[in-house]
């Protein structure tokens, strides 16, 4: 709930004004939006769609560092869905893009608000299609590893979709 306060309090605090002709925005009584006080221009807050992939091979799941970040714990492979793309779509181009693999037996898993980025997080499971060999993205990953439910390290939180899936894995049970 606290994230979600957060994010409205971003979202009002960052229209104040309207885009179409610079009047003060007001917010609405009927619905979670911004108003023009003058030509009526109705905004909602921005929400953007981004994938979470599991991916599969031989009992093992592909683990992911992300380069130049932080955040230095484990992750699934992510991204953000592009104008006109469907999330399945996404899952693969994200799984090219990222460890240069292709994956099939997509599966939908849940999603989860992210109010930290403004997303709602869609979390797939895929297996792997063809070679295991990662040819990983520098600019984006650090490392992608392929690792067993035993050698996956127990240093995750519970906020996340990410480490929800991952424990899922690690505890034999893939969806």
């Amino acid at each position: 709930a606290a994230i979600s306060a957060e994010q409205l309090h971003r979202f009002y605090g960052s229209n104040r004004f309207c885009g179409c002709c610079g009047s003060p925005m007001m917010k609405s009584k009927k619905e979670r939006s911004m108003v023009c006080s003058s030509c009526g221009n109705t905004v909602y807050p921005k929400i953007a769609p981004a994938v979470i992939v599991a991916v599969t091979y031989n009992g093992k799941l592909l683990l992911t560092k992300y380069a130049g970040r932080e955040y230095t714990r484990y992750a699934l492979i992510a991204g953000y869905t592009e104008f006109g793309e469907t999330l399945e779509e996404t899952v693969n181009r994200e799984v090219m893009e990222e460890v240069g693999l292709r994956v099939k037996n997509i599966r939908y898993y849940k999603n989860q608000p992210w109010g930290f980025s403004d997303s709602i997080l869609v979390g797939y499971w895929a297996e792997l299609d063809g070679s295991p060999q990662v040819h990983l993205d520098e600019t984006e990953l650090s490392t992608a590893v392929w690792m067993a439910p035993e050698d996956i390290p127990d240093d995750f939180t519970n906020l996340s979709l990410t480490h929800e899936m991952i424990l899922l894995f690690k505890n034999g049970k893939v969806i």
